[in-house]
């Protein structure tokens, strides 16, 4: 299984951006898909998170200006960020727990993809 996360890059403050995060593999379904958030020298920290029901959950620094959403037919986490802020800036990373077609539970990350919020 592996995740493949896209659509960092550069923009301004204010602006808006959509990361992308699709699973492939051996998967036979998926629970929870989120989006994590980690600058040089700080811990890792949630972002985001989406139930497979549809529930959803976001870190209070975010809340209201992100809204993170799944296509399941796709294996396909999004994460729409609006309203970018300099604080903003990191390198943001997916993860998604993952049954397995072996019928076992794992817990995988994407690669990483960096927002940087400057003018």
């Amino acid at each position: 299984v592996q995740l493949q996360a896209s659509g960092g890059g550069l923009v301004q403050p204010g602006g808006s951006l959509r990361l992308s995060c699709a699973a492939s593999g051996s998967i036979s379904s998926i629970n929870d898909m989120a989006w994590y958030r980690q600058v040089p020298g700080k811990q890792r920290e949630l972002v985001a998170v989406i139930t497979s029901g549809g529930g959803v959950n976001y870190a209070d620094a975010v809340w209201g200006r992100f809204t993170i959403s799944r296509e399941k037919v796709k294996n396909t986490s999004y994460l729409q960020m609006n309203n970018l802020k300099s604080e903003d800036t990191a390198v943001y990373y997916c993860n998604a727990e993952v049954v397995r077609l072996s019928g076992d539970l794992a817990e995988y990350w994407g690669q990483g993809t960096l927002v940087t919020v400057s003018s």
